[in-house]
């Protein structure tokens, strides 16, 4: 505990700085594509190194756009079953899990709404730790949670924009869903037979870091 925070864009006022400066965050990695970065800036802690990590490989990222809900869900289950495949963004995981091997001091993971692309990297560290798939997914559903109120301003601006129906068939990207992880999950399997497998072949790992990270997450 207090090792690694999963968070959206650092997007602080002053209070948020208040209580993010006394985490002690030695780093931060964001994951977002040159384009968010640029359009919204990190506010950093005090005394926190800073590294982007483009895990996608994208240059910004593509406006939320369906005609369905249906089509949202299979879009979010496809970029996560992306994430396992994906050369780019195999390339971004397994460097952001090198550098926090060796890394020391607390360290925050962030993406634009820290749901996906965190909400992976997150899974990922847990898994490591051989934290079991349901308390996994407790965790990543708790994005729900903690973004409602972001969810329903995103939800309000679309359905300003475009129209109700826009907003309604958006709604599933806006936060998360069970079938989103279990879909990644399904891939590594299928793809890799195995966590470790994908680690270590998918992600390029040794042995030795995927050791290190356990050690820091569980002793």
């Amino acid at each position: 505990r207090g090792l690694l925070y999963r968070a959206s864009a650092l997007t602080l006022d002053a209070a948020d700085r208040v209580a993010v400066d006394a985490l002690g965050v030695a780093a931060v990695y964001d994951l977002r594509t040159p384009g968010e970065v640029a359009r919204d800036a990190d506010v950093l802690p005090i005394g926190a190194a800073y590294q982007t990590i483009n895990v996608t490989g994208d240059r910004d990222a593509m406006a939320l756009s369906f005609d369905s809900t249906a089509q949202a869900v299979a879009a979010m289950e496809q970029a996560q079953r992306q994430y396992v495949v994906g050369s780019a963004e195999r390339a971004g995981f397994g460097t952001l899990l090198a550098q926090i091997a060796l890394t020391p001091g607390a360290q925050i993971i962030h993406s634009s709404a820290g749901k996906d692309r965190a909400g992976w990297a997150a899974a990922l560290l847990l898994s490591i730790a051989n934290v079991p798939f349901d308390i996994i997914l407790q965790d990543y559903l708790l994005s729900n949670v903690y973004a409602a109120a972001s969810i329903h301003a995103h939800a309000a601006a679309i359905a300003l924009q475009s129209g109700a129906a826009a907003a309604d068939a958006a709604a599933p990207a806006l936060g998360v869903q069970a079938s989103f992880l279990s879909a990644a999950f399904d891939q590594v399997h299928t793809s890799y037979g195995t966590m470790t497998g994908y680690l270590t072949a998918g992600l390029n790992l040794s042995q030795g870091t995927i050791d290190r990270l356990y050690a820091r997450l569980v002793t």
